[in-house]
């Protein structure tokens, strides 16, 4: 069983940064997060993260593609079908049920879960193909 890559996981962590760059951007889904949010959309300045945001965002999915990382390396996965599988079952059995627990306790809007959760399957999809097709 090979090692972990460890360009593989630093291209993964921003890859996951970028993809969260784009679905919070005005081009996919930032008026709607800012409405269900409450906040004016007519001001995307409101959206603009603050550097230590920016840090701490590419910090977690650095955390997030070394874990990964390790289940591709433990698992034995192989070829894109198994990364997406991969990715798929880690993103329902963690990061939706985690996210849900908002929902349910928080009172978190549905739309804005839906929003946040589409964000984490994506990156998570991406994570595990970069993680296997370049580890």
């Amino acid at each position: 069983m090979p090692g972990m890559n460890y360009l593989a996981v630093v291209v993964a962590a921003v890859a996951a940064f970028v993809v969260g760059a784009v679905w919070y951007s005005p081009l996919l889904f930032a008026r709607a997060y800012m409405q269900v949010r409450g906040m004016n959309p007519d001001t995307m300045a409101d959206m603009r993260p603050r550097p230590r945001e920016l840090l701490g965002e590419l910090l977690k999915n650095l955390v997030v593609a070394v874990v990964l990382a390790h289940f591709v390396v433990r698992l034995g996965v192989v070829g894109l079908i198994g990364a997406l599988q991969l990715g798929l079952w880690v993103w329902v059995g963690f990061q939706a049920m985690l996210l849900m627990g908002a929902v349910l306790h928080e009172r978190m809007p549905w739309k804005l879960y839906a929003i946040h959760v589409g964000d984490a399957l994506v990156k998570t999809l991406v994570m595990t193909a970069t993680l296997v097709t370049i580890g």
